[in-house]
């Protein structure tokens, strides 16, 4: 992955003795509990590689699980965060993986995320984001340097995204056009494409679609790819750190 720029080396603010183990993982447990769309009843989290043989000396679990509860990387309750989650009725279960990593970093943990039943919003999304219960993500994610993150696997689906700029991401059915119907929406509402990913299982079956763009995506935009012929649920990821430079 190429670093955006000399801040994507040097690290965030951050609490922690690691930018890759500690603020990096705070984003990934932030993209999971927004690709949920609410904060998660009980949460596994599978660490991988470097991340399983260091996790508790880096705090790794420590920053994952705070960003599951929505805390950003200088968030000083990070410390506490296991406590925290137990407090506010999270079940959360670390494990060290066994054999090869599911993706090509050392740094890598895949993150299971369960939405407690029923699942009000939690001011973690905007109401029109919120439209469609999710409830569970699995979620594959690395920590690949000075904080910054890709994110290799959504529900089983390979995709590739960083959340450095604004994500949209779609599940949807393998529809011929609907993909360039989404992209038409984005360019009618003047909001341009950085990136696009698209992963399915198998042809005409499930696929995600993951857009990323220079600028927030209105709420009117999301109604109108809700509105789109196969398209079961969206979610906005936005870390709040992005330029979109």
């Amino acid at each position: 992955m190429r670093f955006k720029d000399v801040f994507s080396i040097i690290g965030p603010a951050m609490v922690g003795p690691s930018s890759s183990h500690t603020a990096g993982a705070v984003r990934l447990g932030r993209v999971a509990r927004q690709l949920l769309g609410c904060r998660p009843e009980r949460a596994e989290v599978t660490f991988y590689g470097s991340f399983a043989q260091t996790y508790l000396g880096h705090g790794t679990d420590l920053a994952i699980v705070g960003g599951l509860l929505d805390y950003d990387t200088d968030d000083l309750r990070i410390a506490h965060s296991l406590s925290h989650a137990e407090a506010a009725g999270i079940r959360v279960e670390l494990r060290q993986g066994t054999g090869p990593a599911p993706a090509a970093h050392p740094n890598t943990a895949r993150i299971r995320c369960f939405a407690p039943s029923p699942s009000p919003a939690d001011g973690s999304q905007t109401a029109v984001s919120m439209i469609d219960r999710i409830e569970m993500i699995d979620m594959t994610g690395m920590s690949v340097g000075g904080g910054t993150i890709e994110i290799a696997r959504v529900d089983g689906f390979p995709v590739r995204f960083s959340a450095v700029y604004f994500t949209l991401v779609l599940w949807h059915s393998d529809r011929r056009g609907l993909i360039a119907e989404a992209a038409g929406l984005l360019y009618r509402h003047n909001v341009n494409i950085c990136s696009m990913e698209t992963g399915r299982k198998e042809r005409g079956g499930d696929a995600l679609t993951v857009f990323e763009t220079d600028a927030p995506v209105p709420d009117s935009l999301l109604l109108g790819m809700k509105a789109l012929a196969g398209v079961r649920a969206m979610r906005v990821v936005n870390l709040g750190d992005r330029t979109g430079e």
